[in-house]
């Protein structure tokens, strides 16, 4: 295996702030827009707006994410505290603590037994996410679900609130575990211990698939990137690889 170039974290001023705030922005702007929208099952902008709320509440779990590794704001690391719970309670009512903890793991021990995120014996793609969701579903969360669904449909038509709210964030899930945890961990690996991979190099493909989060063999080498700085690194690991 070729070795990996040495890649610096750089002074990325308020502009993880700025990212953050666009993101949870758009999304929230977006579900709000989708709560009052008319919903016909013939309306083909019906399912394209159920694929970009899929998009955005991804975007939002992202933003968790590089809060638990302080890159959302260095500078201020209460505000990135945050702006991490903030965003992981709205992706589901995930707890921000635990998240980081196990996330934390992971990173320590990739794809080994002691990874909270591991197949655990089951290479299988459903069997995996079923261990995957029992690691970070709890009933708290699903409760908490039921109630914010029970409140908010005082207001919002429930069709409207399951089709661009709940099946959006269930996609979701299953977009993060295949696209962060599954294609990038699964089957042996020759770099221990990053013991992860890298999707194809293609920005287009790897911002619509997981925000550049399939460029994973990078995320686990330079974790202190940002998702939006990892298509630069995966263009530098791609010509050391070459090289």
């Amino acid at each position: 295996m070729h070795s990996i170039p040495v890649i610096k974290p750089s002074d990325i001023g308020n502009r993880g702030l700025w990212i953050a705030f666009i993101v949870l922005g758009c999304w929230g702007g977006s579900l709000w827009f989708l709560l009052h929208y008319p919903l016909h099952f013939t309306d083909p902008f019906v399912y394209l707006f159920v694929l970009v709320q899929m998009h955005l509440y991804t975007g939002v779990f992202i933003t968790a994410h590089d809060a638990i590794h302080g890159v959302v704001s260095p500078r201020y690391k209460s505000l990135n505290y945050w702006i991490g719970f903030v965003s992981a309670s709205l992706f589901a009512f995930n707890n921000f603590k635990t998240l980081s903890s196990k996330h934390h793991l992971h990173h320590k021990h990739a794809a080994t037994a002691d990874d909270p995120d591991y197949h655990d014996g089951h290479p299988h793609f459903f069997l995996w996410f079923v261990a995957f969701a029992k690691e970070y579903i709890s009933i708290g969360q699903i409760v908490l679900m039921a109630i914010t669904y029970n409140i908010l449909k005082l207001w919002f038509p429930w069709e409207n609130l399951v089709v661009f709210w709940m099946i959006p964030a269930v996609l979701s899930t299953f977009q993060l575990f295949y696209f962060g945890t599954y294609l990038p961990h699964r089957g042996e690996h020759q770099n221990p211990p990053l013991n992860a991979r890298s999707q194809s190099l293609n920005h287009l493909k790897a911002f619509l698939s997981c925000y550049f989060f399939g460029y994973h063999l990078e995320h686990h080498a330079y974790p202190y990137l940002p998702w939006w700085q990892l298509p630069k690194a995966r263009e530098k690991v791609e010509q050391a690889m070459q090289g």
